[in-house]
């Protein structure tokens, strides 16, 4: 059975009587020209375009041109979709995905740069989407796109530090930065939220685990705020900013925020999996067992497990946007500076009592 393939082309254009039949409009030309050829016409309307959608040979081909308005500044217009969707692909870098391998060349970590400060790259990487958001609200020259860009820098600022605050009792635990390590100590030891193996079945380690799941709580919650989903979506709130810090945006621009945003989600989600529930950890000594079977067939097994983790999480990401309604700007604020700053804090200090007395 032949596989089908999808292809987006997309025309750029400036509007206006005065662009017609210029260069600046050469996107839109060869869009129609295309269209003309293939004997449709570009009259549909959506996502502030126009588009048209055909089959050929069982694939389907879209056709949608693309606007920039004349009076934003175009060069930070550009710039900053690239923004939002360039940094959660770097800082899946150093996301271990299964367990690392012996050849005859040595060993072979199964992430593409395995460093021992992965919770800090993320953290650092991830960081920059918000100069992407801050860019596309000041960039479009408009009001609510504007109001948009301030509401997403704030949030992100706000959460961000409790994020970076509420994983420290589990670093304090493994005594480690480097997240491959982190995953091989939870896969002996039994999963962060989940011990019940090796060393993990001691009271000492279930003595840590107040500590450790309030850690998850917050670490998960500010995951949503930092990937702007749903109860914390009010960078882009249509009810009172029209569609936020993209308003302005159309076609494929438009899609890189989204694209951007679920790609932050799934790093997200694999970050959590990561340092919570185990990784690429089969877990109950399965990993062990496999790998005296093969190294290469624990692999396999490993990285569809951590698919499967994965994938169970980004289902809890849509559920919760299908259960729970947005919240306002004022409890955004008030959750990330007056609770979770606090409560974090308090944790940290637990957490080192905690280690203390069961040394």
């Amino acid at each position: 059975m032949k596989e089908q393939t999808n292809w987006l082309i997309v025309g750029l254009g400036n509007p206006g009587r005065e662009y017609e039949k210029t260069r600046h409009n050469a996107g839109w030309r060869a869009i129609d020209r295309v269209a003309e050829k293939l004997n449709v016409k570009i009259d549909k309307l959506k996502f502030q375009g126009l588009y048209a959608q055909v089959n050929m040979d069982g694939g389907k081909l879209f056709l949608k041109q693309e606007t920039t308005p004349s009076y934003v500044r175009k060069f930070y217009f550009i710039l900053a979709p690239m923004l939002v969707l360039g940094p959660p692909m770097v800082a899946a870098a150093v996301i271990p995905f299964a367990s690392e391998v012996n050849t005859c060349y040595g060993h072979i970590s199964m992430c593409v740069a395995n460093l021992d400060i992965g919770p800090l790259w993320i953290f650092a990487i991830s960081g920059l989407s918000v100069y992407g958001l801050t860019l596309a609200g000041w960039s479009s020259n408009s009001k609510f796109p504007f109001l948009g860009g301030l509401r997403a820098t704030a949030q992100l600022i706000s959460y961000e530090v409790s994020m970076g605050l509420s994983i420290i009792p589990l670093l304090m635990m493994f005594g480690t930065l480097n997240l491959q390590q982190i995953v091989q100590f939870q896969a002996d030891n039994g999963w962060t939220l989940l011990p019940l193996w090796g060393e993990g079945l001691s009271w000492q380690r279930w003595a840590m685990m107040l500590p450790l799941g309030i850690s998850f709580i917050i670490f998960v919650t500010c995951v949503f705020a930092e990937a702007n989903r749903t109860p914390f979506d009010m960078a882009e709130c249509e009810t009172d900013l029209v569609a936020g810090y993209h308003a302005e945006y159309s076609s494929m621009k438009f899609a890189s925020f989204f694209m951007g945003e679920y790609a932050a989600m799934v790093i997200g989600s694999a970050v959590v999996v990561t340092l919570f529930l185990g990784g690429w950890s089969i877990g109950f000594g399965a990993d062990e067992a496999l790998h005296s079977v093969s190294s290469w067939l624990a692999v396999c097994c490993q990285f569809i497990m951590f698919l499967i983790k994965r994938v169970a999480f980004i289902f809890f990401f849509v559920w919760v946007r299908w259960t729970l309604p947005r919240f306002r700007w004022d409890q955004v604020m008030k959750l990330g500076w007056l609770y979770f700053l606090e409560i974090t804090v308090a944790n940290i200090f637990l957490a080192a009592a905690v280690l203390y007395f069961i040394k």
